[in-house]
């Protein structure tokens, strides 16, 4: 039975068992396995890092939340969870609510006045280059993922 890394924000929603319950459902239904972040019940920063890096290691691929969050970027802790993933060989899949390009949605500078990538891509090239991009939430990035089993 093949395994999915749950990588996201969702963690810090006010009813984030409740996400990673219905998402675990969805792969269940699949005939999947969800492996959530909060599955690991570890209660310090050092432990949470090593009980996730495990389940990654354990996953066959990972399904990633890259929406903005906390602003104009993913969750740091997701994107890191993507390197990681990708660096293990493994394959990841991101969903993404609004897939314009970086440019489309900063313009040529950000607040600051810093340049913002022209790739087309609608996060940074890292983050992009690494994962199958998919547009719509988790539900969608499932279907590709099977899709792509088929």
């Amino acid at each position: 039975m093949k395994t999915i890394y749950l990588a996201g924000f969702d963690v810090f929603a006010p009813d984030a068992r409740q996400r990673g319950v219905q998402m675990k459902m969805m792969c269940a239904e699949r005939g999947l396995v969800g492996l959530y972040p909060l599955d690991n019940e570890a209660g310090n920063a050092s432990a949470i890092f090593a009980g996730n890096c495990a389940l990654i290691d354990r996953a066959d691929a990972v399904i990633a939340n890259l929406n903005p969050f906390r602003g104009a970027e993913p969750d740091s802790g997701t994107c890191f969870e993507v390197g990681y993933a990708f660096a293990k060989g493994k394959r990841v899949y991101a969903y993404l609510s609004d897939t314009r390009t970086m440019r489309q949605k900063l313009g040529q500078t950000d607040k600051d006045g810093f340049s913002v990538e022209d790739f087309g891509l609608p996060l940074n090239l890292m983050l992009a280059s690494a994962a199958t991009l998919v547009k719509g939430g988790f539900a969608e990035a499932l279907a590709v993922f099977l899709a792509e089993q088929a």
